[in-house]
C-alpha cells in the first residue's frame, strides 16, 4: 500500500516568477461546448482600458471541479473569518467606488 502512495504522488513544482502572482480584480468566464475560459483582468481606477493578465483553459469537468473546490474554500474561509460581504448588486464596480471627475 505504501508503495501505491508514493506512485501516486505528485511533485509540483513553483517557479520564483510564478510563485509571486499575478494581481487580478475581474475575471471574466466564457465558454463553448468544450471548455471553459477563465480570464484574470488587472483593471485601474480612472483608467478606460483593462489588460488581460492571465487566461486559463479548462475543460468542463475540470471547471465544475474548479467551482466545488472554490466553494469548499470559500466556506472554509467564512467560517474561520466571517462572511465575505458583496455589493449589493453583485456587480463589480466599474470606479473602483471612486467619485466620477467633473470639469
Amino acid at each position: 500500500m505504501q508503495d501505491q502512495n508514493q506512485q501516486n504522488k505528485l511533485n509540483i513544482e513553483l517557479s520564483e516568477d510564478m510563485a509571486q502572482g499575478i494581481y487580478s480584480n475581474l475575471a471574466v468566464i466564457t465558454h463553448s461546448g468544450t471548455e471553459f475560459v477563465l480570464d484574470f483582468i488587472s483593471m485601474m481606477p480612472g483608467v478606460p482600458k483593462a489588460h488581460v493578465k492571465s487566461r486559463i483553459v479548462v475543460a468542463p469537468e475540470n471547471a465544475k471541479r474548479l467551482l466545488m473546490a472554490l466553494q469548499d474554500n470559500v466556506a472554509k474561509y467564512e467560517a474561520q473569518y466571517g462572511p465575505i460581504r458583496q455589493n449589493d448588486n453583485g456587480n463589480a464596480p466599474m470606479n473602483f467606488g471612486v467619485p466620477t471627475a467633473k470639469a
